[in-house]
């Protein structure tokens, strides 16, 4: 099973926000392994997926200096359940950063409806100890770069969109 839960960064503005997407397919193993008979991707993916979108954003604005992990997940609502066949298109929106921490709020959208809204806090790691053999940002960074979540064209301000637009 694979880790990553986006498929492509649509807009980056540094600093400020992200947006993602992720199509839902009934190729994924875990849409067979929850809800038997009734496929519905887990809004505990859902989750994770804006957390990459929000942790990429909160990374790229340190130089990708520190380890960027999920701490805590303050409020979540989820409106109704994504299914094979949806786009999710995940929005994340910096509250704040800070040296030891950073909030985003995210949303998901599916055809243009609200699908779920969160409050995301990280913690970011400095010690270049256990903490980075463990989560090797290096390693994320090459598999996204490999899986092609950042083919996207930089424009004059700092804004990024589609390599294809």
């Amino acid at each position: 099973m694979r880790w990553i839960w986006i498929d492509k960064i649509t807009e980056f503005e540094s600093g400020r926000r992200a947006k993602a997407i992720k199509n839902v397919s009934l190729a994924e193993d875990h849409l067979h392994d929850h809800f038997a008979g009734n496929p519905v991707m887990p809004n505990s993916l859902i989750v994770e997926g804006l957390a990459q979108t929000g942790g990429v954003l909160v990374g790229e604005y340190g130089g990708f200096a520190a380890g960027v992990v999920l701490a805590k997940l303050p409020r979540a609502e989820f409106y109704f359940p994504a299914v094979p066949g949806d786009t999710l298109h995940y929005t994340a929106e910096v509250e704040y950063i800070k040296n030891d921490g950073a909030m985003v709020n995210g949303t998901s959208y599916i055809g243009g409806r609200l699908q779920a809204e969160m409050e995301i806090i990280f913690a970011q790691i400095h010690d270049h100890g256990a903490a980075t053999s463990l989560l090797k940002p290096e390693s994320l960074a090459y598999t996204m770069k490999l899986l092609g979540v950042f083919d996207v064209d930089r424009i004059v301000d700092g804004r990024f969109v589609l390599a294809d637009s």
